[in-house]
């Protein structure tokens, strides 16, 4: 085989490597930014929640259950439903770190219901002696004491609905706002890794240099804006 024939062959190729490699080397900066956006959207879709995780509804069935309590057995049944409750979100808290602080949002939720079940027991208790009173002041024909313990129960049972509501409202506003920094954290964190990647194994010199390439790119791609006429100025 003649020898300058392979060697002749093989320069094209050298060269054609070589401009692949320059090819390779000189992508533009608005490319790798591009390609380090959308596997962060990809990464974005993976931490994603899925349709039915929905932690902070939780807390809010727990109350309106608190809410329609009328009797000590029905209070003691919600209590038991939000204990319930406490001890799965805790198991969800090793299966689904990512949404750690959602998780105990609503566990802290859950905790504030057991606690004002346990309030409400005591005022119902306290609700059932003043009925037992009226009742008396009844059978003794004391008119005017027994009308002043119904108004007190009625007054005393409208304030604890108007009390259990404010929970409802609160474990409903916990609940947005939890939803919202949970978005901002993914954000951050999308944000995050999109940074990582495109900065992968380079200096923060030429990150700083990338960085700046691609919002010049940026600033290009977007159109002018005409300057305002003149009579247009003078009205403004």
């Amino acid at each position: 085989m003649d020898t300058g024939s392979v060697t002749g062959a093989a320069a094209p190729q050298r060269q054609d490597y070589a401009a692949f490699s320059a090819q390779q080397e000189t992508r533009s900066i608005y490319e790798m930014m591009r390609d380090a956006r959308e596997k962060a959207e990809a990464r974005r879709d993976q931490f994603a929640l899925p349709k039915n995780t929905r932690y902070g509804d939780a807390p809010m069935m727990a109350y309106a259950k608190l809410a329609r309590a009328r009797t000590s057995g029905e209070v003691t049944a919600a209590s038991g439903f939000a204990r319930r409750k406490i001890v799965q979100l805790q198991s969800a808290l090793r299966s689904d770190p990512d949404n750690k602080e959602r998780i105990q949002a609503a566990i802290r939720q859950l905790q504030k219901a057991v606690n004002r079940a346990g309030k409400k027991q005591k005022d119902i208790q306290r609700e059932k002696l003043t009925e037992v009173r009226r009742k008396k002041a009844l059978e003794e024909k004391h008119r005017q004491k027994a009308a002043r313990l119904r108004q007190e129960l009625s007054r005393t049972r409208a304030l604890r609905s108007v009390r259990e509501s404010g929970y409802i409202r609160e474990a409903e506003m916990d609940n947005r706002t939890q939803e919202q920094l949970s978005a901002a954290r993914l954000e951050l964190r999308t944000q995050l890794q999109e940074l990582t990647a495109a900065t992968s194994g380079v200096s923060t010199a030429a990150a700083v240099h990338q960085y700046a390439a691609a919002q010049a790119v940026t600033v290009a791609e977007e159109p002018a804006v005409p300057a305002p006429e003149a009579g247009l100025d003078m009205l403004a």
